[in-house]
């Protein structure tokens, strides 16, 4: 069974940094696609930040220049290092995995359980 793990998330003042890290474990053939996203309170989850296999990066406009998602493939990892912050980026942050848990088992998304990252002074 697969498992998403995120850590990092806390109380952070307004300009300053925090890193996200997101885990999977578990029966893991193969992972695509690795991907954050935030859901804050009253709106919809929105993609952050996106890397492909080949480390293809996508970023929401509101978070270009601040945010960067980095991955370590033989951890099976994906960080969010997240600068210059806002009280606007206050949201839990999910992680997103697009894999294939076994060979010859159809790939399909995995979801963290979210990290709360609170921007406030």
């Amino acid at each position: 069974q697969v498992q998403l793990v995120e850590s990092g998330g806390g109380l952070v003042q307004p300009g300053g940094s925090r890193r996200l890290s997101c885990a999977a474990s578990g029966t893991i053939f193969s992972i695509f696609d690795m991907a954050w996203y935030r859901q804050a309170p009253g709106k919809q989850r929105e993609l952050v930040a996106a890397i492909t296999t080949g480390s293809t990066t996508n970023y929401a406009d509101s978070v270009k220049g601040r945010f960067t998602i980095s991955k370590d493939t033989a951890k099976n990892t994906a960080y969010l290092q997240m600068n210059s912050l806002k009280p606007e980026d206050t949201a839990v942050y999910y992680c997103n995995m697009r894999l294939r848990p076994r060979f010859g088992v159809p790939i399909r998304d995995y979801w963290g359980q979210g990290t709360q990252v609170t921007v406030s002074s």
